[in-house]
């Protein structure tokens, strides 16, 4: 989520999209490297923002505690929070490579030149780029589909809503934001042709007061569903408080929204994660590329709320089973799909292209907003 402006707009054009095998990849413990006679692989991870019970930095967390819990003594993890892109990421990186560990998860784009710096340093440290774009002898980059994701929640969206508006929270203009908005507009519009999505703009990724604001802005504005594409969890806050409708991203929200959520877009990292582990350990670790979604299970969309009827849930998760399954894409159009100022940018009968997709500079027929502010 954590993004450089600039640097979004080169990864758009230029991230590479080569599927890496490591999901299916598979040890056995008497023989691989790493093993109970062994030294166990040291693992570190770095975190932009502080550990909490949700977010972003809280999805990490839990794939660094799956690898441990899978692999077991065969590998000894670690984890710095709250480190600024920059240099003091470039230095604790330094410091955990120095620290003895051969393998190195840096989650955000900010991350991605102080990675590939330290990784010529040690060309012996195997480093995995989360959101990055840049590849390297030593370093591999992966990412996440989120608007798969969006779109699914779009149904439940859809679904709930009664008057027909939902709202959305969003930090800037870049293309992994309008792939959401759009994908949730038509999510919602699949199951509810009159759905429009408002949004507004904060130019920020983490500002809980004004997410706050902004999402009681948008239930003035007879907005009776909301969610959004910020770090904090303040947007499902004030749905708990207004006795509005929300869904959740990143995480699972329903510790504090327990009446408002209606579901939630999470990010799985446990799999990926214990698989390039697993490629260390057995020595076939490969730099690549992975652009992960519903069907390598990096994104998945569930944690129904109570007032979410059975028939919505069934719905919901059967279209994530098409998706999984290839059946359903998001940027699919069986009739011409518009932007909101009437251009086509989906003809009939087409699928935008993972370049298009990644190039995103549109939203689409539907969203009450503009590309800025």
């Amino acid at each position: 989520m954590f993004k450089n402006l600039a640097a979004t707009a080169v990864a758009a054009c230029c991230i590479a999209l080569a599927p890496l095998g490591a999901f299916s990849q598979t040890t056995s413990p008497a023989t691989a490297p790493g093993s109970a006679d062994k030294a166990p692989l040291k693992i570190g991870f770095v975190y932009v923002a502080p550990l909490t019970d949700m977010g972003w930095v809280r999805q990490h967390e839990e794939g660094r505690k799956a690898v441990q819990a899978t692999l077991g003594t065969r590998v000894q993890t670690t984890y710095v929070e709250d480190v600024a892109e920059g240099p003091d990421a470039e230095r604790v990186i330094r410091d955990l490579a120095q620290q003895g560990n051969t393998l190195i998860f840096t989650p955000s784009f900010g991350y991605m030149e102080p990675t590939l710096k330290v990784a010529q340093e040690f060309p012996g440290v195997r480093f995995e780029s989360i959101t990055g774009y840049k590849t390297a002898a030593n370093v591999s980059v992966a990412n996440a589909r989120y608007y798969e994701g969006r779109y699914l929640a779009g149904i439940a969206a859809g679904r709930m809503t009664r008057t027909n508006l939902a709202g959305y929270v969003a930090g800037f203009p870049i293309p992994e934001v309008l792939q959401g908005i759009n994908a949730f507009t038509l999510g919602m519009r699949s199951v509810n042709p009159k759905a429009e999505v408002k949004v507004v703009w904060l130019n920020a990724w983490f500002d809980p007061t004004r997410e706050r604001d902004a999402a009681m802005t948008l239930f003035n504005q007879n907005v009776d569903v909301v969610t959004f594409h910020t770090g904090s969890n303040a947007v499902m806050v004030a749905a708990q408080e207004r006795g509005k409708m929300a869904i959740a991203y990143h995480s699972d929200m329903r510790s504090i929204a327990p009446d408002a959520q209606i579901a939630a877009v999470t990010h799985q990292w446990g799999a990926y994660y214990t698989a390039r582990a697993r490629a260390v350990l057995d020595g076939t670790w490969k730099p690549g590329a992975v652009w992960g979604g519903v069907k390598e299970g990096m994104i998945r969309v569930g944690d129904f709320g109570p007032k979410v009827p059975q028939a919505v849930r069934a719905e919901v998760l059967a279209a994530q089973k098409a998706m999984a399954q290839g059946k359903l894409q998001p940027f699919h159009a069986r009739e011409a799909i518009r932007d909101n100022e009437g251009h086509e940018v989906i003809a009939r009968g087409q699928t935008l292209s993972d370049e298009k997709i990644l190039g995103m500079n549109w939203l689409v027929a539907g969203v009450q907003g503009k590309l800025s502010h």
